[in-house]
């Protein structure tokens, strides 16, 4: 891939949405092509990270096992997403796992190479760590809203994360039921069957064959910033 292809391609939002016009070059330049089949472990929880992955198609799952064994689902990325940057920032184990969910390409890119980039151009340097001070932000408010507020706002948020855009914005951007939705909000089985059903009845939303679609996201993105 070149790296005006990978420029274009990177989320604006990710550890790389700062970088200038050189680094994808080298980026692209340094990292190799990986391909995993649904199903397939892109990285595994508690493993060593070596190594960063873009995701170039496909959709990929991002989960961790709590203490207590429940599985938690921190996120859904797709192209233009990178993951396991934390751990090839800190040098620690993997804290997460990411397994796709449909057919994934991705570039690999190790943390010798994170390393050097870093070590021959200090901006870019900065650019990463301003990317990580926003995520901590991000994920400071993420707790702060959750304690905040009920249920009712939680799955709000979630669903918001997850509208779709294009051609029908109502639908989900993947494909999921109400046990991927639990795993996704941090809420059992029953919560979500339970408010799914009040938004049923008003309006909100509408279920098809157990999936959800979007019917009225403004009021749902009013819940998820006030509360009900």
């Amino acid at each position: 891939m070149r790296g005006d292809e990978l420029a274009k391609l990177i989320a604006a939002h990710s550890l790389f949405g700062e970088a200038s016009a050189l680094e994808p070059d080298v980026i692209a330049a340094r990292a190799t092509s990986r391909k995993y089949a649904r199903g397939d472990a892109i990285m595994h929880q508690g493993e060593p990270g070596d190594s960063l992955y873009i995701i170039l198609s496909g959709v990929a799952r991002v989960a961790l096992v709590a203490a207590n064994g429940r599985e938690i689902t921190l996120d859904f990325v797709e192209a233009g997403a990178v993951v396991g940057e934390m751990a090839v920032l800190d040098g620690a184990d993997r804290s997460a796992s990411v397994i796709a969910i449909e057919e994934v390409t991705a570039l690999r890119l190790d943390r010798r190479d994170i390393k050097e980039i870093a070590a021959a151009r200090p901006e870019f340097a900065w650019q990463l760590l301003g990317q990580m001070a926003r995520r901590l932000r991000q994920a400071n408010a993420t707790i702060e809203s959750d304690r905040a507020f009920g249920s009712g706002p939680r799955l709000a948020r979630c669903l918001m994360r997850l509208i779709g855009a294009g051609d029908d914005p109502a639908k989900l951007r993947h494909d999921l039921n109400q046990t991927d939705l639990a795993q996704f909000a941090g809420m059992s089985r029953e919560q979500i069957n339970r408010q799914l059903s009040v938004w049923d009845d008003s309006g909100l939303i509408a279920r098809e064959h157990g999936r959800v679609r979007i019917l009225d996201a403004e009021t749902l993105a009013d819940i998820a910033e006030f509360g009900e």
